[in-house]
């Protein structure tokens, strides 16, 4: 199957409710065009998602449409059968940052953030054999994103944004569920916020003033299964909830 295949596929699931059978993606380029065929129909880019498994590690990326970036209190409605609940730091882009082909220095970045804030990533996949799917398709189905919840923003604080100090909690239905310092596996946010500059520019989508990067899992993915209320906590930064068939008390 083409970019474009595999993208109406995974559109029509998004539609219907339902999960798509396609063809495994076979690198990464093609995983890349098929969440650009994916946005031209879902809408313009209001977040970016980005992590990595390792300091060293290549990081991989997703661009996520305006109607899934939500503000914290939100209720879900629709299809989410999955329910994966991933605490994640998140910063604001205060201005317009298109640097080329080269990785801009940590300065470069910090003055280019106006904000950072707690989130809750939702992880939902369109992929019928999801979770064996393999990397690189979730990859393309916008790197299993469901939705992305976001809390009040603050300034940006180096305590909060070490991630080897970072300390999350996520509780459902008021029951915490886990507890880490220093969860991101990435290590430190900032060459990864580097590589994502770099990335986007190159690809013909620089970032730009308002998006929200959110980056990566500080606790890992659980799952929220029949719980009605998901609430998460950043040390220094704040909470994020969301519900799910009734609304937030």
């Amino acid at each position: 199957m083409d970019a474009n295949t595999i993208a109406q596929l995974l559109l029509n699931a998004r539609a219907e409710g339902k999960r798509a059978t396609v063809d495994p993606v076979l690198d990464q380029a093609q995983a890349y065009a098929v969440q650009d065929a994916l946005l031209r129909e879902l809408g313009p880019v209001a977040a970016w998602k980005v992590g990595a498994k390792g300091p060293r590690q290549e990081p991989i990326c997703a661009p996520l449409p305006a109607r899934g970036v939500l503000s914290s209190g939100v209720r879900l409605s629709g299809a989410y059968p999955l329910r994966g609940m991933e605490v994640e730091l998140a910063f604001r882009l205060g201005r317009d940052f298109d640097v080329g082909d080269r990785l801009p220095e940590q300065a470069e970045i910090i003055d280019a953030l106006e904000a950072m804030l707690p989130a809750i990533e939702v992880v939902e996949s369109r992929l019928a054999d999801y979770p064996h799917s393999s990397k690189l398709t979730q990859l393309a189905d916008l790197q299993s994103h469901g939705a992305l919840v976001v809390g009040a923003a603050m300034p940006l604080s180096a305590a909060v944004t070490d991630l080897l100090r970072t300390e999350a909690r996520l509780s459902f239905d008021g029951v915490e569920v886990a507890r880490t310092v220093g969860g991101n596996p990435a290590g430190d946010v900032w060459p990864v916020l580097a590589w994502l500059a770099r990335h986007c520019s190159l690809r013909g989508m620089p970032l730009r003033k308002g998006q929200i990067i959110t980056t990566g899992s500080c606790t890992g993915m659980l799952f929220a299964d029949a719980a009605l209320k998901v609430n998460a906590e950043i040390d220094g930064l704040g909470a994020v909830e969301l519900g799910f068939g009734q609304r937030l008390r």
